[in-house]
């Protein structure tokens, strides 16, 4: 028998019989293992354990403790609701079913209205075809077979044109359902689930097309992971931005402006915090701001590249006759004023910041509170360098975005995104560009993950993804080097050798979108904001009425040393006034009657009910701006 080598994750390498599969490659490396393999990677492939490997590879078994491995088992859980939906709805065409960040979804086009009582019954019929057992098999396809075997769902064949070639199909005992893979060897290993909602979408995302009813899922190997999850998910909800917004009085959302927000005095107070704060920042790395228009005529976002690449996320509109284009980024107003004047090498780095609001258009079906809108401000700062100032500026963009999110407690995971399939330029100034971001990213000491083709059309990028308080992961600084936009714009400096040269831009920001970075810093906090970036930081209540005019002094005073008062001076109870700024999450609530009068003090308690007793009026005034000024 002719014999291949395996070479695994540790560099061993291993001799097996050509033809073995990758299941029995796990048992044989392990029982533990060989129970809990779900797939495996085989020269940076993802297979199915069953697939015999007739040549010397590299070999990694997936588990659930890998994201690949996550991946083929939540969308294996996919085809197992499938199947119980066909089972319980026979009429019912099933579409798409991939994994999602938050777990997976299946769409289906079916008259019936999935009901709460419906996902129940689904769930247990899903438990009786996965203690079956079924063994997944893979079935391979010439395009007549798939068409044949799918012949009745016209979303399946409407897939299979589209592929134009052979393609393959899964089976788990008589349901199969057009898919490429790979997936679990059997059905039985998918033992926690929920099913967590239904909504509505549109096959391929287009309101032209029949909308489908969307049943989302979540799934593990055991129950206790999939309870952890639950109560994740049900703390998750109790921080929804949305919810604690409308509470908070922060901001609304109206179906006159859909996808826009309507910002109230309290949280535009949040949002000139984020800004003021990003602004000292912005004067301590030497950045100076500039302010750019909100339309800029077509010809501009022709030679962007944006009219080409980027075209059906923009809105138009027409002025004077000529075609313009609301922005969607800010980089084109930048280099505008970049192109003003003829720069010198000793001006560079030249680094100009911008609040800028953009426009993207986003189908109605995807906006999310604060996290997904068609309008928002970006904190963009554009760097101009010579090559060889690249990497020590990047090095530089780093520092201010590791000291941002340690202010919010923040920890972090990196990603490098490399060349995408559609890109501008050519392939030898991407590789220096993506060189230049690992050469940053190494000597820092930041580990990160390469993601393959996923870089923007002009240039590679580090993407930082914030970790929140309940472990949820958020993309949104990005740091991206890019040759082709001062190319596009024919944009030149004069070097030390006195000749033109072509300078490369640095993109930059931190927050990303203001607007959801606040999203994310309200269900971070849970409503709960530092002192610094509180809306209402002191709120005075009164014991009676007659004590309302201490109170104000009081409030004056704190006023004009910059913290944000209110007096609740309704005649209720203390108890009451207490338990209403509690629930407005105000950070310090101070308590005066006769004995504070006379003692010229406040009694301090804090929203979560921490007795502090009393204190001098002008000592409380002396610790909150200490807080204030420490962003404690």
């Amino acid at each position: 028998m002719q014999k291949i080598k395996i070479t695994l994750p540790d560099g061993s390498i291993k001799e097996y019989n050509k033809g073995i599969t990758a299941g029995e490659i796990a048992c044989s490396i392990g029982r533990r293992l060989g129970e809990d393999a779900l797939a495996a990677s085989a020269d940076g492939k993802i297979i199915d354990l069953s697939i015999p490997i007739n040549h010397d590879a590299k070999l990694r078994i997936l588990t659930f403790r890998d994201k690949e491995g996550v991946e083929v088992f939540r969308h294996s859980t996919a085809h197992l609701l499938a199947h119980a939906v066909v089972e319980l709805f026979p009429d019912a065409k099933p579409t798409i079913g991939p994994v999602v960040e938050e777990g997976f979804y299946y769409d289906f086009d079916v008259e019936h209205n999935f009901t709460p009582e419906d996902l129940t019954k689904i769930e247990e019929r899903m438990l009786e075809i996965a203690s079956k057992d079924h063994k997944v098999k893979r079935l391979e396809l010439s395009v007549e077979e798939a068409k044949k075997t799918f012949k009745n769902n016209k979303y399946k064949i409407e897939l299979i044109e589209e592929f134009k070639e052979p393609t393959s199909a899964y089976q788990q005992g008589d349901f199969i359902d057009l898919c490429r893979g790979p997936h679990i060897p059997n059905t039985g290993k998918i033992k926690a689930f929920k099913l967590t909602k239904v909504a509505g979408a549109y096959w391929r995302g287009d309101q032209k097309n029949r909308q489908l009813q969307r049943i989302y899922g979540i799934s593990f190997p055991e129950k206790k992971q999939l309870d952890e999850c639950l109560k994740l998910i049900e703390e998750a909800e109790k921080r929804d931005h949305r919810k604690l917004g409308k509470e908070l009085d922060l901001f609304s959302i109206h179906e006159e402006g859909p996808g826009f927000i309507f910002f109230h005095p309290k949280g535009v107070r949040i949002i000139n915090e984020l800004m003021d704060f990003s602004r000292q920042l912005n004067l301590k790395y030497g950045y100076n701001e500039i302010k750019t228009p909100l339309i800029l005529s077509r010809k501009l976002w022709e030679q962007s590249g944006h009219w080409e690449h980027y075209r059906e996320n923009m809105y138009f509109t027409e002025v004077d006759k000529q075609a313009f284009g609301i922005k969607p980024m800010n980089c084109a107003g930048s280099i505008l004023v970049y192109r003003e004047k003829l720069h010198s090498y000793r001006e560079f780095p030249l680094r100009l910041a911008e609040y800028g609001i953009v426009h993207r258009h986003e189908l109605s079906g995807v906006l999310s509170g604060l996290f997904r809108v068609r309008s928002f401000t970006q904190d963009d700062v554009h760097i101009y360098v010579t090559s060889s100032m690249i990497e020590g500026e990047v090095k530089r963009v780093i520092d201010r975005i590791d000291h941002t999110y340690g202010i919010f407690g923040f920890s972090y995971r990196v990603e490098l995104s490399t060349r995408p399939e559609k890109f501008m330029g050519s392939r030898e100034i991407w590789d220096v560009a993506e060189g230049i971001l690992k050469s940053a990213l190494q000597s820092k000491g930041i580990d990160f993950e390469i993601k393959e083709g996923e870089g923007a059309f002009y240039g590679p990028k580090i993407d930082f993804h914030i970790k929140d308080s309940i472990g949820r992961t958020w993309q949104c600084g990005t740091i991206q080097v890019d040759f082709q936009m001062p190319e596009k714009f024919e944009l030149v400096y004069i070097a030390e050798d006195g000749n033109k040269h072509r300078p490369v831009m640095i993109h930059s920001v931190v927050y990303g979108s203001i607007e959801r970075f606040l999203g994310i810093l309200i269900e971070h906090y849970a409503g709960k904001f530092p002192m610094w970036m509180s809306p209402v930081q002191v709120r005075i209540l009164t014991v009676a009425e007659r004590y309302n005019e201490y109170a104000e002094t009081i409030r004056k005073k704190y006023e004009e040393h910059g913290l944000r008062v209110e007096v609740d001076g309704r005649a209720e109870s203390i108890s009451y006034k207490v338990r209403d700024a509690q629930l407005a999450q105000v950070n310090y609530i101070l308590v005066v009657g006769e004995k504070e009068i006379g003692e010229k003090t406040v009694t301090v308690r804090t929203r979560d009910n921490k007795i502090l007793g009393a204190m001098k009026s002008d000592e409380f005034l002396k610790k909150a701006a200490e807080e204030i000024k420490n962003k404690s």
